[in-house]
């Protein structure tokens, strides 16, 4: 098979969805590797190193969409990109279609086949392929949220670990799972008050077990909720319903209420966001200012250290490939029931349940387009 690597274009997006290691895994099993010129120059990857990983270079994304069977990306694709987009074409990266009609419908249109890193699903339960990136988002979440809260870029001018002598911040994070637990890491290691809320009490005790009294645990309910986020300096929303859009925990009301200067950070915004104010910003331009309180929602996070979100990332995501490379989408899908939970589109078709129901598409079911 050829698989194509174009460069990511979007806002302040470094990340490349192929490292010359995985490269090499391809070109290894007789596969051809056409890798855009500079994919993945910011980050230190050279073309020199994906020449030595067996790639042939292409001048632009046009002559990689052109040419491959199969592309494989990071971040979902621009306008631009879904019209290079053919029929039968495998894409695959992180899509994030729930809260995108735009994108859903360009993909539709499309025809190619197209297969998300966020609803692929592992053995043992979760998402495996959005773990990575959940690890690196929730421990960016403190320290931009931390950041965020000096005076000079609209927040209350709060050292979020205290002194001593002086309190430390709240830090509330709103869902126990990967983004969460690590964005709850990371502000304990910076010696703040922490709350985590969830509706799972089983993994509430498994986080009171590791980190006892260094933080609070809370049942998710509409009014600890409001509680929480009212007496928060910072707010993380950590939730995740996968595929489908994420739920509006945090009302404007709420927001309203918080305290002056106090900075929220929407992890869920790639999913449309999990407080009602939130809308989603880029690297350049991170944060804006609703009632006095400092929101951070840029989309994609992880860009932003994006030579360690590239490492993680392939770890995760080079054994489908390599399946889908070796097999075909269709017999890959098959053989692996995990892997075909990754399909939202395909043939002109929604074939993600979640995506389907949060954008008004008829629903089409995988095992229909794989002939069962």
């Amino acid at each position: 098979m050829r698989i194509g690597l174009p460069k990511e274009i979007k806002n302040h997006e470094y990340r490349v969805g192929l490292t010359p290691a995985s490269v090499r895994e391809l070109t290894s099993r007789g596969h051809q590797v056409l890798v855009q010129c500079g994919a993945g120059a910011a980050i230190g990857l050279t073309d020199e190193q994906y020449l030595a990983a067996g790639a042939t270079l292409a001048a632009n994304a046009a002559d990689v969409f052109a040419q491959a069977d199969m592309i494989v990306k990071v971040k979902e694709p621009q306008p631009q990109e879904c019209a290079l987009l053919r029929p039968g074409q495998i894409l695959y990266t992180y899509l994030h279609l729930a809260p995108d009609p735009a994108q859903t419908a360009a993909l539709v249109k499309s025809g190619a086949v197209c297969i998300a890193y966020e609803t692929i699903t592992g053995p043992g339960g979760g998402l495996p392929l959005l773990a990575p990136m959940s690890e690196v988002a929730g421990r960016m979440a403190v320290q931009a949220g931390a950041m965020h809260l000096e005076l000079s870029r609209g927040g209350m001018g709060m050292l979020l670990g205290g002194v001593p002598g002086v309190p430390a911040g709240h830090v509330v994070i709103l869902g126990a799972g990967v983004v969460g637990t690590h964005a709850l890491q990371m502000a304990v290691g910076l010696g703040a008050r922490v709350t985590v809320l969830d509706k799972n009490v089983d993994r509430l005790r498994q986080l009171d077990l590791v980190f006892g009294n260094r933080i609070s645990t809370l049942y998710s309910s509409v009014q600890s909720v409001e509680e929480a986020v009212l007496d928060a300096e910072l707010l993380i929303g950590a939730v995740l319903i996968p595929g489908a859009a994420a739920p509006k925990l945090v009302t404007c009301s709420m927001i309203a209420r918080m305290k002056q200067g106090a900075v929220v950070v929407d992890v869920a915004i790639d999913q449309g966001g999990c407080f009602e104010t939130s809308h989603a910003t880029t690297h350049t331009d991170p944060t804006f200012m609703v009632d006095g309180v400092v929101h951070y929602c840029v989309a994609n996070m992880p860009g932003a250290v994006a030579r360690t979100s590239t490492f993680a990332l392939n770890n995760a995501t080079i054994a489908h490939a390599v399946a889908l490379a070796d097999k075909g989408w269709q017999q890959a899908l098959k053989d692996d029931p995990h892997l075909k939970n990754g399909l939202n589109v395909a043939n002109g078709h929604v074939t993600y349940a979640a995506v389907a129901l949060a954008l008004g598409y008829t629903h089409v079911n995988a095992d229909t387009l794989l002939g069962y």
